[in-house]
């Protein structure tokens, strides 16, 4: 790695070539492809905004928060769960994970460096990734970039008509650690899935007094079933079912046992919870305690929202209600388009254009990793491809001594 540097600006702006990728994000998916190259004796580099790896799981999730599918579906590549660790590990107790994995494999990103821009340099045939932090400004130049940002690095806000005017505390679920200080607060939680359903169980145990507002059907599912996980019994059947069969048996458990939700206000989507999942990414809600107090109304299920007043809310349905708090339980995008030059890979969505399993690799030097909506399971099958192809490649030029620095220096600038 070799830098160039321009001292005649206050703040240290830099250029750096490195002689392989640079990895934005390190999170579960920038660490493995790291890991991988690791083993693979490529150098990188990673550059992470915050000041921590993972800083989706340790900054901006509530405190009760356990994987949603046993351990062994979510490890990175090469680094098993310790086996003294619950079937469900807690918050905690994966980033002491992922903070053992970096340790393990060495990997020392750059932090608190957030990338203004990546764009290919169609005349150098190479990657220029600007970077701001505390340091000041770096361009990294590469010949492959690894976009690693995930799908969750930004929190959807929905437009709802005056929610501005709302008087009482409005905030994200990213922002949520536990239901603590709204004790004995009429507290609305808008929208159903899985953060959604825990934020509102969680606001039960610490006696509020959630309402949840659930606009669109959503499926339902037991986490476990006859000690199994649910997903990991779906896994099971199609590999000698079709996927709608195993849909529909997954379906019929879950009735058994749950019975019809409908009359509590939690509509099923027409189309099977795996199918919705392969073709748009829509996870299913694996319940963790939340039916439990739906049923005895605890929490009360409420229609979608037509606008806020400086007390209240106003539902589709015409009712008014008085509330407190709001929590918005209403997601996370992908942050891709706001840095990342490039159109023929990503959509404007920021994911990838070619679905799964065939959206980690692009035209140029350009590779996606976090982006299958098949949670860590997916990234880590994408990081070891990634990896593989970037060390692969990366050995050949070495052995015919094709990466000549000198020949690069001529397009690198010094802003």
């Amino acid at each position: 790695m070799f830098n160039f540097s321009d001292s005649s600006n206050t703040l240290s702006r830099r250029c750096v070539w490195v002689n392989g990728p640079v990895i934005v994000g390190a999170g579960p998916s920038g660490l493995a492809v790291a890991a991988g190259l690791k083993k693979q004796g490529v150098p990188f580099v990673i550059v992470e905004r915050s000041d921590c790896i993972a800083s989706l799981w340790q900054k901006h999730t509530y405190d009760r928060l356990k994987l949603h599918l046993p351990k062994q579906f979510c490890q990175l590549p090469d680094f098993p769960f310790p086996d003294h660790y619950p079937r469900y590990p807690n918050k905690r107790q994966f980033v002491e994970y992922m903070e053992s994995y970096a340790s393990h494999f060495d990997i020392k990103p750059h932090f608190n460096e957030s990338v203004e821009t990546a764009k290919y340099d169609e005349a150098c045939r190479l990657w220029r990734v600007r970077t701001a932090g505390i340091g000041g400004e770096v361009e990294y130049i590469c010949q492959w970039l690894v976009v690693a940002t995930g799908e969750n690095a930004e929190r959807v806000i929905p437009d709802i008509p005056r929610l501005d005017e709302f008087g009482g505390e409005v905030i994200h679920a990213c922002d949520y650690k536990s239901g603590d200080k709204f004790k004995g607060q009429r507290v609305l939680v808008v929208g159903c899935g899985n953060s959604g359903m825990e934020v509102s169980l969680d606001l039960c145990d610490h006696h509020a007094k959630p309402a949840m507002a659930v606009r669109n059907a959503v499926h339902v599912l037991l986490r476990e079933i006859m000690g199994k996980s649910t997903f990991e019994l779906a896994m099971l059947l199609m590999r000698w079912l079709p996927l709608w069969i195993v849909d529909k048996a997954v379906l019929f458990l879950a009735w058994m046992v749950l019975g019809n939700m409908e009359k509590y206000g939690l509509k099923r989507p027409s189309t099977g919870p795996l199918e919705l999942k392969n073709k748009y990414g829509k996870t299913p809600v694996l319940d963790v305690g939340a039916l439990e107090k739906i049923r005895s109304r605890e929490i009360e299920v409420v229609p979608g929202i037509t606008s806020f007043s400086k007390a209240g809310v106003e539902l589709v349905t015409g009712e008014k209600k008085m509330i407190d708090s709001v929590i918005l339980a209403t997601g996370y995008r992908s942050n891709v388009p706001y840095w990342l030059q490039e159109s023929e890979m990503f959509g404007k969505n920021g994911f990838p254009k070619n679905p799964f399993p065939n959206g980690w690799k692009g035209e140029g030097g350009i590779y996606a990793v976090g982006f299958t909506r098949r949670g860590l399971a997916g990234a880590s099958a994408d990081a070891v491809r990634v990896s593989q192809d970037i060390a692969k490649i990366w050995k050949d030029d070495l052995k015919h001594k094709k990466q000549k620095v000198p020949t690069h220096r001529r397009c690198i600038s010094t802003f």
